[in-house]
């Protein structure tokens, strides 16, 4: 019977198979592909400035408003802060030292008429080993708001200590830019471990990666990415989401690149 079948087939039959369906149409690639193909829509970069508006209970800005060059400030001159000794004013900010039980802290004010990205570099007159042991009070290390005061603790209590600014950068930002800024870690914008311990910003459901690339990291200590660049691009994207690209520089004019930025 077997063979009887086979030999029916093999001359008198044929098996009729169903057409061959269309090739998908529509995006391809892995997962991640196709969640980065997503994110760099328009549609949904405004989505998510709508969903993150409502969260920080601000304003939605337009994609044109976020594309904007914003200002910046920097002062690399260096300058001694000294215990009992007047305040400074360097980039929009007004710096002090004062000390706060065995610790010393610098104050920050921001004096712009905005929300302030920021960045001091300093080195402690002592170095930077004793620091450490310094208990660091809770601030935000990103983002200063109009008209308000940080306080980050930057050394242990030494008779004759001294704080060596070396560098004070500043940004100013809108509401949401500084909301976006807060939920980034320190250390993805380079600032030293030494500051960023003592960071307490937005918390979120979503946080944020504290790892940073190392093509990024290499790009940060060769100077060709620098803390005015991710600043720039952290503060007009969600980090939960969009990661830097590598050729990401500050926006020297509105709407110099289309957003959202991705590789």
């Amino acid at each position: 019977m077997l063979v009887g079948v086979i030999t029916y087939l093999r001359f008198c039959g044929a098996l009729s198979l169903p057409d061959k369906p269309p090739a998908p149409t529509g995006p391809s690639g892995t997962q991640r592909q196709l969640l980065s193909q997503t994110a760099a829509s328009p549609g949904m970069y405004l989505n998510f400035l709508e969903r993150d508006a409502a969260s920080a209970g601000v304003r939605t800005p337009t994609t044109d408003e976020m594309a904007r060059k914003l200002a910046y400030h920097a002062d690399d001159a260096r300058h001694v802060l000294e215990l009992g000794k007047p305040s400074i004013e360097v980039a929009g900010l007004r710096l002090r030292i004062e000390r706060s039980g065995d610790a010393v802290v610098l104050q920050i004010q921001n004096l712009l008429k905005s929300d302030a990205a920021y960045e001091v570099t300093t080195t402690p007159s002592i170095g930077a080993g004793l620091c450490n042991s310094a208990r660091p009070l809770p601030f935000n290390a990103m983002v200063i708001a109009k008209g308000a005061s940080e306080a980050r603790t930057e050394c242990v209590f030494r008779e004759g200590i001294s704080i060596v600014v070396t560098k004070v950068e500043t940004v100013e930002v809108g509401a949401l830019s500084a909301y976006y800024l807060s939920e980034v870690p320190p250390t993805l914008v380079g600032v030293e471990e030494r500051i960023a311990r003592g960071h307490h910003g937005v918390e979120t459901k979503e946080p944020c990666a504290a790892v940073v690339s190392q093509v990024v990291r290499s790009g940060m200590d060769r100077g060709d990415i620098s803390w005015r660049d991710l600043v720039d691009f952290y503060s007009r994207h969600r980090c939960q989401t969009y990661q830097f690209p590598l050729s990401y520089r500050a926006f020297k004019s509105d709407s110099e690149r289309s957003i959202p930025a991705t590789d």
